[in-house]
């Protein structure tokens, strides 16, 4: 086995990271991409200057895990911004901006709204008059913050 181990050159690094790169074509989610990547740098290295099969092997599970930890650094800190503003079963954050018309007069502070098919608690810090229109501006916790449209 270990005569098979070091007789690899930089075509059998090729190979191996183009035969992963087409298994991840396969629909693996990027799990072989950063394998494929990292066997395909070793030949790329092993062209250049020689390396003992131990070598090789200790650069391609560096580079593999490097390029691996790289990626997922990148699309955590892209999913974490993209996750403030998404609004995607998060029904409250989906009111901000819904209007409806008032069917009955209500005082200055809290009360309820019939917003599409729920009633819902509001609360207001004017009056307003029976048949206006009102906006959703806010939410706080379970309460929405309505205001006239003008």
């Amino acid at each position: 086995m270990i005569e098979l181990l070091e007789q690899a050159n930089y075509w059998h690094w090729l190979a191996f990271g183009l035969g992963l790169l087409l298994l991840e074509l396969l629909g693996t989610a990027g799990y072989l991409l950063w394998l494929g990547i990292s066997a395909m740098l070793v030949g790329l290295i092993i062209s250049l200057m020689p390396l003992s099969w131990q070598m090789q092997w200790m650069s391609f599970a560096s580079f593999s895990l490097i390029t691996t930890w790289l990626w997922w650094r990148y699309q955590h800190g892209k999913d974490k911004s993209e996750d403030k503003n998404r609004v995607l079963n998060q029904r409250d954050r989906q009111m901000i901006g819904q209007t409806t018309r008032l069917e009955e007069t209500i005082e200055k502070g809290n009360c309820r709204i019939q917003l599409g098919d729920s009633c819902w608690s509001a609360r207001t810090d004017t009056k307003i008059d029976a048949g206006t229109l009102v906006e959703v501006v806010d939410v706080e916790g379970i309460i929405l913050i309505i205001k006239p449209v003008s």
